[in-house]
């Protein structure tokens, strides 16, 4: 007989009843948890991004052929912030699924993804914090326009349109932008 995996994933369901420990079963603990947790992470980021590895980084996108030319392994950088990327990712879907107790197919589904790229279009790309600032911004669009109207998600588009032309950058970007100015 041949397995497909249902016992470890849980199939369609998912995987259910993924709750952390007794200590944290207050929300206002766990709360505190995942702010520090979150902190320690941006703060981690911030040093990772500003650091020589964060520049060889920029260096290895920018101009992989200058990057080679000096020196930098240019395909060993990238799988390296590939995955250092995935760990940061694997944190914050631990975090997830035990904030919801479960983890189910459907939070891979292609809205989610679509919702992302949003919020790190509305963000912007080049800003450190613009992905923070970005799905803060789509989650009070979202959570703002649903109840107002039944098609919230056009709305939401029809925002980010209008975002995109008046801020290019993102909203991070031009945060970033007018921080510099002064």
């Amino acid at each position: 007989m041949r397995s497909n995996g249902t016992s470890v994933t849980g199939g369609s369901n998912g995987i259910v009843g993924v709750w952390p420990g007794d200590w944290l079963s207050d929300r206002r603990h766990y709360y505190a948890l995942v702010l520090m947790i979150v902190a320690v992470a941006l703060c981690a980021l911030v040093a990772i991004a500003y650091g020589p590895f964060g520049r060889t980084l920029r260096a290895a996108r920018d101009s992989p052929l200058r990057a080679e030319a000096i020196g930098i392994d240019v395909r060993l950088r990238q799988w390296q912030g590939f995955a250092l990327a995935g760990a940061f990712a694997g944190l914050a879907g631990g975090l997830f699924a035990f904030s919801k107790g479960s983890i189910s197919p459907e939070s891979l589904a292609i809205p989610h993804s679509v919702d992302a790229l949003v919020m790190v279009l509305l963000g912007g790309l080049n800003a450190l914090f613009g992905p923070l600032i970005g799905s803060a911004l789509f989650t009070w669009l979202q959570d703002t326009l649903a109840r107002t109207t039944e098609y919230w998600r056009a709305m939401v588009g029809a925002g980010i349109l209008v975002l995109v032309l008046l801020f290019p950058q993102g909203v991070g970007g031009a945060l970033a932008r007018l921080v510099r100015s002064r």
